[in-house]
């Protein structure tokens, strides 16, 4: 049976290739403490559909080149793809104050350079 592997693409810059950074929890056979193991594999994927943060899974293969035996399964989850940032609505308010100002600022020199004129009359 092939293994199946399931992590994050970290590296898209090769053609038809990714690297996935598979990350596993273990435990110190000695102190029990769990900590996290990573492991980078190169994959294969053939129409260069996987992104920079997809969160993927990958399958065992025969060899393809020297650093490649696995090929793209699927694409589990788009990373950063479609993100789309809200104001909230403190900054709308912070925007709307400082337009407000800028306004202000922009009649009081507008006054200011009226002034002259009619002072020169």
């Amino acid at each position: 049976m092939a293994r199946k592997l399931s992590g994050i693409v970290t590296s898209d810059k090769g053609d038809k290739t990714i690297v996935v950074t598979v990350t596993r929890r273990e435990t110190h056979p000695i102190y029990g403490k769990s900590y996290l193991v990573s492991k980078k594999f190169a994959a294969h994927d053939e129409k260069n559909e996987a992104k920079k943060g997809d969160k993927v899974i990958i399958v065992e293969t025969k060899p393809i080149s020297k650093s490649k035996s696995f090929v793209l399964e699927t694409i589990t989850e788009r990373g950063h793809e479609n993100v789309e940032i809200r104001k909230t609505e403190v900054e709308q308010e912070i925007d709307e104050k400082l337009a407000a100002k800028a306004e202000k600022k922009a009649a009081e020199k507008a006054v200011e350079t009226e002034k002259p004129e009619e002072a020169e009359k």
